[in-house]
């Protein structure tokens, strides 16, 4: 049967009500760029061979094996010129085969009688082993799903930046993180190392750089070289690269204070000289990072001099743009979208690519859609991108850390769009769902993804695509955020428009010219409404996420106010009753600096709050005044609302599924305050 046959057989017999004969393909991420479904599938019975052509390879042979064996099955590895039995894995190494220009290019055959493994590299054969873990199926039987793959990424590079120079990352925390991009084929991790509030990583040569007496945040908290060896160790046989970062000259007074001098200074200058001869000697990739941005060049010698080092030392050079002057070979990181890159400059995207602004659900659509370096995949010039978490808000705990940042649906997105490439502009897109057929069929892959492999994780994302809005044009409201317009009193015969999703950006943070949001050419000074009907089959208890503001984990955001939703006036009706927000454990708190962590301000952080839904439709209408977009409360000001009906199920928070949104079904109720 073709592949697009046994896919419309499957599909139509789902239409028909009827209980398909084949089980549901794997949900695969990212998803490969040619896949055929076959009716068959190779069972794990009897006892498994794994064979390679090339000695290389028989490290990732007896992965394989290890893995099968982790089913309850019985495998063995063996020679490539054995005879090969009924149940056979083979790996072939092919340098001038297909690939021979796609060095993280693979393909993979399953059948009933044996699976076919090749690539051009050992890193192509070993992201064709990621897809087969993920094509393990128990149903019918246990197997690998039967198919075949062709399959390449968009980009070389494609990876996480953490920021392990502010707040110290325990090496558990990463290695768990590590295992995750290696999961989804990313293969780069940007280890950003140095910062104003310490120095984390060790030196022979300059064990002061580390004394806990330097450190503002986590003192004494720092990385050995034993530790990095151990850790570039676990990524090379994961094939993920390691970029360290000292970040120079800026970003250095955790430097300053340690030695005495500033980096800019004739003593500065032969220091630094000294960290990165060590540095290079110590990291074994391709790349080393020298920052350079957000600071006052005095020296203009400085970052030449210090690239000049690294280059003679056998690295290629990456520095973040803007930033200081580098030559044209530097890779120059984006990271400032009213700064476009030279047309000669080699590029790596980290623009709008900072989770720590990401609002997770709504962000996750922008990331899903947009394009990366402006262009579908690679070319000389562009090379791939790098999301970032920056610590400059003291997190509680690494549980925060990922939960509020949104971590691993993130890294998942990440992975299937810097993988398979394509995309839009944000401008065109952002965060306004423009394929709905496309992004559901994600998040179908992503959420069996969340109940598969993160159960035991923090994975704070919830179905949204069926979640339904209308937003009302705004009403100016003159710097009145108290005013009531028409939509309080039942009339909703106003322009508005569609929206999807359970955070929904009226105004995305970094404004209209660099995502597209909700409004048009949004204003400061008005007050918008959006509101939906939720069909329940039955009077239940749901939970209630809700907030109106994403607390930016690089911000001095305030906690709300006691007895409000925010500093915004901002209000939510169910049922025409006003729900209450929750008795905050900071409320009023306005930090003057990074060290408060957050505690129940964002919902992902708190329980959601207990609502009832009646049996039928049920009416949901939210107020959103706005008045500056930059306030003493919230440097950033959010033009937006989270509203999400959930209910734990296995340990997770999950979307109710059962209920229908619909705004077409809202009819205006009288409110009670």
């Amino acid at each position: 049967m073709s592949c697009r046959l046994l896919q419309l057989s499957w599909l139509f017999s789902l239409l028909l009500g009827l209980t398909p004969t084949l089980a549901a393909p794997p949900a695969l991420i990212p998803a490969p760029r040619q896949l055929c479904w076959t009716t068959e599938a190779f069972a794990l019975r009897g006892r498994i061979q794994v064979s390679t052509t090339a000695e290389t390879t028989t490290a990732l042979a007896d992965s394989i094996v290890a893995f099968v064996r982790q089913q309850g099955a019985q495998a063995e590895r063996t020679p490539a010129n054995n005879e090969p039995s009924s149940s056979v894995i083979q790996l072939a190494l092919e340098p001038a085969g297909q690939f021979h220009q796609q060095p993280e290019g693979y393909s993979l055959t399953v059948s009933k009688r044996g699976i076919q493994l090749t690539a051009a590299t050992e890193q192509g054969l070993f992201w064709g082993y990621r897809t087969l873990q993920q094509l393990l199926q128990t149903r019918p039987t246990l197997s690998f799903a039967g198919c075949r793959i062709t399959d390449y990424p968009a980009f070389p590079i494609r990876g996480l930046l953490h920021d392990t120079g502010r707040s110290f990352i325990p090496l558990d925390t990463l290695y768990r993180h590590l295992a995750v991009l290696s999961r989804y084929k990313l293969n780069t991790f940007h280890w950003h190392l140095t910062e104003d509030l310490a120095w984390r990583l060790a030196l022979d040569s300059l064990p002061q750089l580390t004394a806990a007496s330097s450190m503002l945040r986590d003192p004494g908290k720092f990385y050995s070289k034993a530790q990095v060896r151990e850790l570039l160790a676990f990524c090379r046989a994961r094939h993920i690269q390691v970029i360290p970062e000292i970040d120079m000259p800026g970003h250095s007074a955790a430097f300053k204070r340690a030695i005495g001098f500033d980096m800019q200074s004739e003593q500065g200058k032969k220091t630094v000289k000294q960290v990165l001869r060590e540095v290079c000697a110590l990291f074994e990739g391709p790349y080393v990072h020298l920052g350079s941005d957000e600071v006052t060049i005095r020296d203009p010698s400085f970052l030449p001099a210090m690239a000049a080092v690294v280059q003679a030392s056998g690295k290629q050079v990456l520095g973040w743009y803007p930033g200081g002057t580098l030559d044209s070979t530097t890779i120059r990181q984006l990271w400032m979208s009213s700064k476009p890159p030279l047309p000669s400059m080699r590029i790596i995207e980290s623009r709008n690519l900072y989770l720590n602004h990401f609002a997770t659900q709504a962000d996750l659509i922008s990331l899903f859609q947009r394009n990366l370096g402006d262009v579908p995949a690679a070319t000389p010039r562009h090379l791939g991108a790098i999301a970032a978490i920056w610590n400059d808000r003291r997190p509680s705990n690494t549980g925060q850390l990922e939960l509020l940042n949104g971590l691993y649906p993130a890294l998942l997105t990440l992975a299937e769009r810097a993988w398979r490439g394509g995309g839009q502009p944000e401008t065109q897109a952002g965060v306004v769902l423009t394929n709905p057929a496309a992004f559901e069929e994600f998040e179908q892959r992503l959420l069996t993804h969340k109940r598969r492999y993160f159960s035991a994780q923090l994975f704070p994302y919830v179905r949204q695509s069926h979640q339904q809005w209308r937003i009302l044009a705004p009403f100016p409201n003159n710097g009145d955020l108290t005013a009531s317009f028409p939509p309080e009193q039942g009339k909703l015969d106003f322009p508005g428009v569609a929206a999807t999703g359970a955070t929904v950006y009226l105004r995305h943070t970094w404004g209209p010219g660099v995502v597209r949001a909700y409004v048009e050419n949004a204003q400061p000074n008005h007050t918008a409404y959006a509101y939906t009907a939720v069909y329940s089959p039955k009077r239940q208890q749901v939970g209630l996420w809700a907030n109106f503001h994403n607390y930016g984990r690089s911000e001095k955001d305030a906690s709300p106010p006691a007895g409000a939703w925010d500093y915004k006036g901002s209000r939510l009706w169910l049922n025409g009753v006003l729900v209450p927000p929750p008795s905050w454990q900071q409320a009023g708190l306005l930090p003057t600096g990074l060290e408060q962590p957050y505690r129940d301000e964002p919902y992902e952080a708190r329980e959601p709050t207990p609502v009832w839904l009646n049996k039928g439709w049920n009416q949901v209408l939210i107020k959103l005044p706005v008045g500056a977009f930059s306030t003493p409360e919230y440097r950033l000001v959010k033009w937006m609302f989270t509203c999400a009906l959930v209910r734990q199920q296995a340990g997770q928070w999950e979307a109710a599924d059962e209920l229908i949104f619909a705004p077409e079904h809202y009819s205006p109720l009288p409110l009670v305050p």
